[in-house]
C-alpha cells in the first residue's frame, strides 16, 4: 500500500486521468497486478441468487467497460466484478477530456457517455474468459447507444446476448452522460422497459438475475414508485446508486464545476440515505447493491447495515490503490466481529430492525 502511495499514485496522478485509467486496465489485462485472496475471511461469504460470493466487495461498472481485465480484477481480491456498460454498437462516447480527479474531495467526475466497443467484442472477451474460469462471479451492465431510436430494443438485445454468459445482468438507466437516459426511470417508461427486458431474459436464460441501476438524485416519491414497480415485475435486485449530477457545497476542487457524474466520498451520505429508504420501501425483500463513496470497511459496513447485501467500489480503487478491496475486506471483517455478527447476511438492514 505504501508503494502505491509513495510511488505509483504520484506517477499515475501526474498523467491525464483517462490515460491513467487505460494504463491500469491494460496492466490488469496483462496480469500485472498484486494477488489477494477473495475468500480469506469466511465470515464475509454471502449467498445470493443461488450463487456463492467469497466476499461482498465488488468492482463497479465503468472501470472495465469492454470486459478486458476480468482475471486481473479478480486477482485484486474482489468478491465479484461488474463489466460494462456495453452498448449494442461500438461508439466513442463524449469528447475528451471527460474524466477529472478531485483529489481534495477524494472524488471523480466523469462524462464518458458509454464509450464502448460494442456487444460483439465484449462477448468475445467474456466467452474467452469463461472458457477457463467458471467459478468467479461476473455481472454485465448493459446500456443503449447514444444515437439509438429504440432504447428498449438496445437493452433487450444486450440482455438476450449476455444472459447465458453473465452471473447477473444490470439494466443501466441512471448514467447522467447519455441524453434522455435517466428519463427511463419515469414509471411509464420503466414499466415498458422492465416488461421487455424480462421477456428477453426469460427467452434465453430465466435463471440469470436481472437488476436495475438507479440514480442518487431521485425524490422520495420517485424512489417509492421505482421500488413498487421493480417488485411488480419480479426484478431480482437494485443497484443504488450511480453517480450524481448534484454538486455539494463542500467540494473544494477547482474541477468541481465540470459537467458529468460525481463519484467518491461526497456521494457516500446521500447514496447511503437513498439505499436505506429503498430497503424500507421494498421491505427488505429485494437484494440491494450499495455503491457510492465506499473507501473503508466501515463505509462498506454502513451500507450493509442500511440494507445492502453487496457493495461496489470504483473511486476508492483510484485513491487507495490496487489493495483497496483487500483492505476493505479486512476492515469489514473487523467491524462485523466487533458487533458480534458471524456473517454479512446477519448484518444486512440491521439498522432498521
Amino acid at each position: 500500500m505504501n508503494l502505491y502511495e509513495s510511488f505509483q499514485k504520484p506517477l499515475l496522478f501526474a498523467l491525464p486521468a483517462e490515460i491513467s485509467h487505460r494504463l491500469a486496465v491494460r496492466a490488469l489485462s496483462l496480469g500485472m497486478a498484486p494477488r489477494y485472496r477473495a475468500d480469506q475471511h469466511t465470515q464475509l461469504r454471502i449467498s445470493l441468487w443461488g450463487k456463492e460470493f467469497p466476499n461482498p466487495i465488488g468492482m463497479a461498472a465503468g472501470f472495465d467497460k469492454d470486459c478486458e481485465a476480468l482475471a486481473g480484477l479478480h486477482s485484486l481480491g474482489f468478491g465479484f466484478v461488474e463489466a460494462g456498460t456495453v452498448t449494442p454498437n461500438p461508439q466513442p462516447g463524449n469528447p475528451k477530456p471527460r474524466l477529472f480527479r478531485l483529489p481534495e474531495d477524494r472524488a471523480i467526475i466523469n462524462r464518458f457517455g458509454f464509450n464502448s466497443r460494442g456487444h460483439k467484442e465484449f462477448r468475445r472477451h467474456l466467452e474467452t474468459w469463461r472458457s477457463s474460469e467458471r467459478a468467479k462471479i461476473v455481472g454485465v451492465n448493459v446500456g443503449q447507444n447514444k444515437e439509438s431510436t429504440n432504447a428498449i430494443a438496445d437493452y433487450s438485445t444486450g440482455v438476450a446476448i449476455f444472459a447465458p454468459l453473465a452471473d447477473y445482468l444490470v439494466v443501466n438507466i441512471s448514467s447522467p452522460n447519455t441524453p434522455g437516459l435517466r428519463d427511463l426511470q419515469s414509471i411509464e417508461k420503466l414499466r415498458v422497459l422492465l416488461a421487455a427486458v424480462r421477456e428477453a431474459r426469460d427467452a434465453v436464460s430465466s435463471a440469470c438475475p436481472l437488476l436495475v441501476k438507479i440514480a442518487p438524485d431521485l425524490g422520495s416519491s420517485e424512489l417509492e414508485d421505482i421500488a413498487r414497480t421493480v417488485q411488480e415485475f419480479g426484478i431480482d435486485g437494485i443497484i443504488a446508486t450511480n453517480t450524481t449530477i448534484d454538486r455539494p457545497s463542500i467540494l473544494k476542487s477547482t474541477q468541481a464545476s465540470e459537467t458529468g457524474g460525481l463519484s467518491g466520498e461526497p456521494l457516500f451520505t446521500p447514496s447511503t440515505k437513498l439505499l436505506a429508504d429503498l430497503y424500507q420501501f421494498t421491505d427488505g425483500k429485494i437484494p440491494l447493491i450499495g455503491v457510492g463513496g465506499i473507501f473503508t470497511g466501515r463505509d462498506a459496513y454502513e451500507k450493509i447495515l442500511a440494507g445492502a447485501s453487496l457493495v461496489q467500489i470504483y473511486t476508492s480503487l483510484i485513491y487507495r490503490g490496487p489493495g483497496a478491496a483487500n483492505l476493505i475486506c479486512e476492515e469489514l471483517a473487523q467491524c462485523l466481529a466487533e458487533d458480534g455478527y458471524t456473517s454479512v447476511s446477519e448484518a444486512v438492514g440491521a439498522k432498521h430492525h
